[in-house]
């Protein structure tokens, strides 16, 4: 299999075309010209040492070289091959809660924000790991298939807002029970759930949930992203809060007794999220004592790079029409190698 690592230097040559052109017509100019001072036959034998053919040899030699070069800069490469890889690591669910208490900002810069920013550390983290999305609210529903893309996990995860999901409350169980749905048949993979979540207006049916994931060999952990003392929730483009049909302003409390306990039923830690790091280092350590199985993928190796070749061809080229004069040499008059003269 052949490709070249940097197709655009390719576009060079297209300017190979003019050059020919170019030389071609300054030859015929060269050639009206001579004619003008006589008998082109009568002039070349008052200039025996003149070479007709030398001049177009050096000039297709460096023709060559720069096409050649042009070849050498988008690196050539061929050579690859398939082969199978083995991977150790574990699958990883996370659930994120995106209901509107997650706006309470006594997490700087927010508690979804700062939710976000967690996960993705977390994702740096992974290596041979596989890792997947799920997001609720008054609803769960994927947001990322499990994958080992991290890219697309960081991608996904830029685009999260509360606006996704327009039923609110807190449906942790429907977020486990998916994301416990939602792991790879493989046997023998440690498999985590992450449920982070302020717990708040909490539906019901998690900890049965969570308890249901531990009997399938599923740990699930809880991050709890706020405060107890809890904070108002911002209202999007004004400077007021949400409010209650009485008008007095929402406060949103951390529900971390609830947390707890759907994190001791999912046989699984439970962390509060707060305006530190902590919480990702522990929640990564727990991740890295679960056990690790291989996971066999097929993908291509690096192709092998071939500009060595070319660019030792391009010297050659480049020595041979230094080594040709545009004059014929005395020592070899008689060898006629550029010459119709019999």
């Amino acid at each position: 299999m052949f490709r070249f690592e940097e197709p655009a230097y390719l576009y060079l040559l297209l300017v190979l075309p003019f050059l020919a052109a170019f030389y071609l017509y300054s030859n015929y100019r060269r050639r009206k010209s001579i004619c003008k001072f006589g008998d082109p036959e009568l002039i070349a034998q008052l200039m025996p040492d003149v070479s007709k053919y030398r001049p177009d040899v050096k000039f297709w030699l460096v023709f060559v070289a720069i096409g050649l070069f042009a070849v050498l800069l988008a690196r050539p490469q061929f050579g690859s091959k398939l082969e199978t890889v083995k991977r150790q690591g574990v699958e990883v669910m996370i659930a994120l809660d995106i209901s509107n208490s997650m706006l309470a900002q006594d997490v700087q810069p927010s508690r979804l924000e700062k939710a976000k920013r967690l996960v993705a550390q977390l994702v740096d983290k992974m290596q041979n790991d596989k890792v997947g999305m799920i997001v609720f609210a008054g609803d769960a529903f994927t947001q990322l298939p499990i994958t080992s893309d991290y890219i697309s996990a960081k991608m996904f995860l830029e685009s999260i807002d509360p606006s996704l999901i327009s039923k609110q409350g807190t449906a942790i169980g429907a977020a486990i029970n998916l994301a416990t749905r939602s792991f790879t048949p493989q046997e023998g993979v440690g498999r985590a759930i992450i449920v982070i979540t302020d717990g708040e207006n909490h539906e019901g049916g998690a900890v049965e949930a969570a308890k249901a994931a531990t009997e399938k060999g599923i740990q699930v952990n809880v991050l709890g992203v706020g405060m107890p003392d809890g904070a108002p929730i911002p209202m999007e483009g004004t400077n007021d809060y949400r409010r209650d049909r009485d008008g007095n302003v929402i406060v949103t409390r951390l529900n971390e007794e609830m947390c707890q306990e759907i994190a001791k039923a999912g046989n699984g830690i439970y962390v509060r999220v707060d305006n530190t790091n902590s919480a990702q280092k522990a929640i990564s350590q727990e991740i890295n004592k679960m056990a690790k199985a291989d996971v066999e993928t097929q993908v291509y190796t690096e192709f092998n790079e071939q500009f060595q070749a070319v660019a030792w061809i391009i010297l050659l080229l480049l020595l041979v029409e230094m080594l040709v004069l545009e004059r014929k040499n005395p020592l070899f008059r008689n060898i006629h190698l550029f010459s119709n003269k019999k």
